[in-house]
């Protein structure tokens, strides 16, 4: 069953998220004071909208309330537009406000302000290309906690022809393999007889050492 979201905000991050949103089959009302980018958009999502989000009045009216959440995606030249909506969107009630910060500083006060939660997408682009840099057999990585992550990481070719029982991966590695991507499939529910083949990539969870250690093997 379709939510209602709202987007304020339309720049690149705004609109790769509305966009998402949509191709998720979501209902989503897209917001912004430029009235050349709401034209842009305006076909593509159940309600485009040229309007000041810093305007209480504004907020009211729309009855932003009943959304399943908003997403404050105000760029950086607007950190204090960006704040000013978070917190008005928090006293009319909306029950899930995500923003968009640039800095930790920004993040705090959004945080302190009403968000429920803060993403900084720069930054996790730049940990994500520090990562894969550092590790090109890592494609993926989530982070489950302070030590734990949820990563995909391309078998290594010494693991190949072997199965999960005779290498004991948890044991000798410290992680856990949770399932085995095989080109376009995935197979979960594993078997201690489960092979490894050339070209797989292992799905584990364990901690960031752990996982690095896997994916340094050759």
């Amino acid at each position: 069953m379709a939510s209602e979201y709202v987007v304020i905000g339309l720049g690149r991050f705004g609109q790769a998220v509305a966009f998402s949103l949509r191709r998720l089959g979501q209902s989503v009302m897209v917001l912004d004071a430029d009235q050349e980018r709401v034209q842009e958009v305006s076909s593509e999502f159940d309600a485009a909208l040229c309007a000041d989000a810093t305007d209480e009045r504004t907020i009211r009216e729309l009855g932003l309330e009943k959304m399943a959440a908003a997403v404050v995606a105000i760029g950086e030249t607007s950190i204090e537009a960006s704040i000013l909506v978070t917190a008005l969107l928090r006293q009319v009630g909306v029950p899930r406000i995500v923003g968009r910060a640039v800095t930790a500083l920004h993040a705090r006060v959004l945080l302190e302000v009403g968000a429920h939660e803060v993403v900084n997408p720069e930054q996790h682009a730049g940990d994500r290309l520090g990562r894969r840099l550092a590790y090109p057999s890592v494609r993926e990585q989530i982070d489950l906690g302070e030590q734990a992550v949820l990563a995909e990481v391309e078998a290594p070719e010494s693991l190949a022809g072997r199965t999960l029982a005779d290498l004991a991966v948890r044991r000798r590695y410290g992680v856990t393999v949770v399932g085995i991507r095989r080109g376009h499939e995935i197979k979960a529910n594993l078997d201690a007889d489960d092979r490894i083949e050339t070209g797989d990539v292992l799905i584990v969870v364990g901690t960031p050492d752990d996982v690095r250690r896997l994916a340094a093997l050759t």
